[in-house]
C-alpha cells in the first residue's frame, strides 16, 4: 500500500518512520512545508518523492493512502481533498477544530466511500488498551469512576509557533485532553455516551489575550454518564517532564496505571499497571509491553494498514466527531462557569 505523508515536522518525522516499519506499507511520497524540511525528508527517505505542495501529492494516482500530520486548522481542508482524490486517510488528532469542519469530513467519507481513521493511538497501546480489555471483560465490575491526570512540560511551539496561536491550534484542550476524552469514552463504551461536562482552567500570567480562549496551562474537566458514572480529566502544562496517571474503579475492583518519561517521545519510559480483579483481595502487577506514543504510533500505522485493507477504520469520523464536541463544550463550560449538556 503506497502511502503519501503530508507534513514532515517534528511529529511527522515519526509518522514517516512508522510507515516505513508497517507491514504492507511503502512510504512513496512526502509533502513538506519548506525547503528545510524537504531537504531533511530527502536525506532520510531517499526512495520517496518529496513535494512542496500537498496538492501535487494528492494528484499522484499511484498513492493509495494519505497520512495527514499538519497544524490543526488545516485538518479538514486536507482530509476532504484527500478523500475526494480517492485516497484512504489517516488523520492526526484532533479531527478538526469545529463541528462544521467535522461534518465536512464525515460527509466526504460518506460521499467518496473511502476509509478515514483519526489518530487516537491510545487505542492500540499495550497499557491503555489493556485497561479497556479489563473493563470490557468485567474484571472490575461496572465502571463507576475514572481519573486521568497528566503533569507535563509546556507544549512545543510547532512550526512557525502554530501551537500557541488560537486561530491555528483551536485550543489546547484539542491538543492532548482530546486523547483522554477518547480513551474514557472508549473504556466506558458500554455505558453509552456521557451526557454532561464541566470544565475548569487557568493560565499563568502572561499574554493570555494573544493565546485565545481554551489555551489553559491548567485544565480540568468532569464528564458524567446518565447512570451516575463519572470521569475526571486533569492536565497541567506548567510542570516538568511527562507523567501520566490513570485510576479506574468499578463495583467489584479497580485499576491503577502510570507512565513517566523525561520527554513524551522517549524510547525508554517507566510504566506500570496494577489491577485488583473482582473476587480478589490483593492487587497484581500486569506484565506490559513497550508503552508510549512512539511505540503506539508504530502500532497505529500497522493497524491502519489492516483497517484500510478491510474497510474498517480504527477510529471512525463519527466517533472522533463526538470527542471534538466534548472538547468544545468543556471549553465553553470553563468560559461560562457551568456544566454543559452534551448533544451528539
Amino acid at each position: 500500500m503506497r502511502f503519501g505523508l503530508i507534513g514532515y515536522g517534528a511529529w511527522g518525522r515519526f509518522h514517516a518512520d512508522a510507515i516505513g516499519k508497517a507491514a504492507g506499507a511503502e512510504l512513496a511520497a512526502i509533502a513538506c512545508a519548506s525547503e528545510v524540511t524537504a531537504a531533511a525528508a530527502r536525506e532520510r527517505h531517499p526512495a520517496a518523492k518529496v513535494h512542496l505542495d500537498w496538492r501535487v501529492l494528492l494528484a499522484d494516482r499511484s498513492i493509495d493512502a494519505v497520512d495527514i500530520v499538519v497544524p490543526n486548522h488545516l485538518h479538514a481542508e486536507v482530509a476532504v481533498a484527500a478523500l475526494e482524490a480517492g485516497k484512504n486517510v489517516l488523520l492526526e488528532k484532533p479531527m478538526a477544530g469545529s463541528i462544521a469542519d467535522c461534518d465536512r469530513i464525515v460527509e466526504a467519507v460518506r460521499r467518496t466511500g473511502k476509509v478515514l481513521s483519526v489518530g487516537h493511538e491510545f487505542r492500540v497501546s499495550s497499557q491503555w488498551g489493556l485497561v479497556r480489555r479489563l473493563i470490557r471483560d468485567g474484571e472490575i465490575g461496572q465502571p463507576l469512576y475514572a481519573n486521568v491526570s497528566l503533569f507535563r512540560f509546556p507544549y512545543r511551539p510547532g512550526a512557525g509557533g502554530w501551537r500557541y496561536e488560537g486561530s491555528r491550534v483551536g485550543s489546547w484542550i484539542l491538543e492532548e485532553p482530546v486523547h483522554f476524552f477518547d480513551m474514557l469514552m472508549w473504556w466506558f463504551e458500554e455505558l453509552g455516551d456521557p451526557h454532561l461536562v464541566h470544565g475548569f482552567g487557568n493560565a499563568k500570567s502572561g499574554p493570555k489575550d494573544q493565546r485565545g480562549q481554551g489555551m489553559y496551562d491548567n485544565f480540568s474537566a468532569v464528564m458524567r454518564w446518565p447512570e451516575g458514572a463519572y470521569a475526571v480529566v486533569t492536565q497541567t502544562l506548567a510542570g516538568f517532564e511527562h507523567h501520566h496517571v490513570v485510576e479506574v474503579t468499578g463495583s467489584e475492583g479497580s485499576i491503577r496505571a502510570w507512565w513517566s518519561g523525561v520527554m513524551d517521545r522517549t524510547a525508554d519510559p517507566r510504566h506500570e499497571l496494577k489491577v485488583q480483579r473482582r473476587g480478589r483481595s490483593q492487587s497484581e502487577i500486569v506484565a506490559l509491553g513497550p508503552s508510549g506514543e512512539v511505540f503506539e504510533l508504530e502500532e497505529e500505522l500497522a493497524a491502519t494498514v489492516r483497517g484500510f485493507e478491510s474497510g474498517k477504520p480504527l477510529v471512525s469520523a463519527e466517533e472522533a466527531r463526538k470527542r471534538i464536541i466534548v472538547c468544545l463544550e468543556a471549553e465553553r463550560a470553563v468560559a461560562e462557569g457551568r456544566e454543559i449538556a452534551l448533544r451528539f
